[in-house]
């Protein structure tokens, strides 16, 4: 029972985890429709620039810099990259932002290295905050689950709630009709591609410090990110957050069980069956964990298209 508690706890706050990070991918195409390959890589920027400023700022002063920073630096792509090709439709800015992503990871290694860094948690957060059996669980968990708890909050009564919103929300739907009002529209369009950029950015200064920060950071999880994405529905903020909790707990749960379709046949007295025919009767489910996310998105995409959350086009 306590193996189960402590797994569920986990998977839901490396689900929490993948919010933080899909939320600024979700949030740039909901608002702007361009699906951006290097989110990734932002996230990674996020805790190298942490990493950088630890030292000097301390950590609170240091993840809020360096959110600002990688929000900075997504203004900058989207100013200065995405609005040239924006034009030429998706492909251009899947081409560049693909080719971004491993400009950025190159950069990285230039100046940090090929190697992880020692980006360490805290004194003040490195700590037990409850104990569950003989398991302590660290209180930096916690923290990052609350991050991303009030990130959700945040922004969802920002975009439903305020006059910025609506702005917002205008700008997309009706770009003619907001310019007539007054507004600047590709403002608007930088200011939220800056603003996705600097919460991928949070995320990864956030957890860097508790994950390894190393360059292949953006590589691990960026896959992930889009299958989030995909499966919540793209542009929704609520889908998103279902179906980053559902993969979380999901694969979480998953690598804690040691059994197989086999010891599930013993029940009926098939274990012998099972095992003379061996193939995936025989596979352990803990060494298929990494695949249940992308399983669980072909279910969805062959039985809702549009994600979980998403609108039906």
């Amino acid at each position: 029972m306590d193996t189960l508690l402590v797994s569920l706890l986990n998977g839901t706050i490396y689900g929490l985890l993948l919010f933080m990070v899909s939320a600024g991918l979700t949030l740039i195409f909901g608002m702007m429709g361009v699906l951006n390959f290097a989110h990734a890589s932002f996230y990674m920027l996020g805790a190298y620039f942490a990493y950088a400023l630890n030292d000097v700022l301390g950590f609170g002063l240091a993840v809020v810099a360096a959110t600002v920073l990688v929000g900075f630096v997504g203004v900058i792509v989207e100013r200065f990259f995405l609005r040239r090709v924006h034009h030429h439709g998706h492909a251009h800015e899947l081409l560049l932002t693909f080719g971004l992503s491993f400009i950025i990871a190159e950069l990285i290694k230039l100046f940090f290295g090929n190697y992880p860094v020692n980006y360490r948690l805290p004194e003040f957060l490195d700590f037990s905050a409850f104990t569950i059996g003989v398991a302590n669980y660290p209180a930096y968990r916690v923290f990052m689950g609350g991050v991303a708890v009030v990130m959700f909050v945040l922004i969802y009564l920002l975009l439903t709630r305020t006059r910025v919103g609506i702005v917002v929300r205008s700008a997309i739907y009706r770009p003619r009709m907001a310019e007539a009002l007054g507004h600047n529209v590709p403002l608007v369009f930088m200011s939220v591609f800056g603003v996705g950029a600097a919460l991928a950015g949070l995320a990864g200064a956030v957890a860097g410090a508790f994950y390894t920060t190393n360059p292949n950071m953006a590589l691990e999880l960026g896959v992930m990110v889009f299958v989030v994405v995909v499966v919540g529905g793209l542009g929704s903020l609520e889908g998103a957050m279902l179906a980053s909790l559902l993969i979380g707990v999901i694969t979480s749960l998953a690598v804690s069980i040691d059994g197989s379709l086999a010891d599930l046949l013993a029940v009926v007295g098939a274990r012998d069956w099972a095992e003379g025919i061996g193939g995936l009767l025989t596979l352990k489910l803990s060494s298929l964990a990494a695949t249940l996310p992308f399983a669980l998105m072909l279910l969805v995409l062959l039985v809702r298209p549009s994600g979980l959350m998403g609108e039906k086009s």
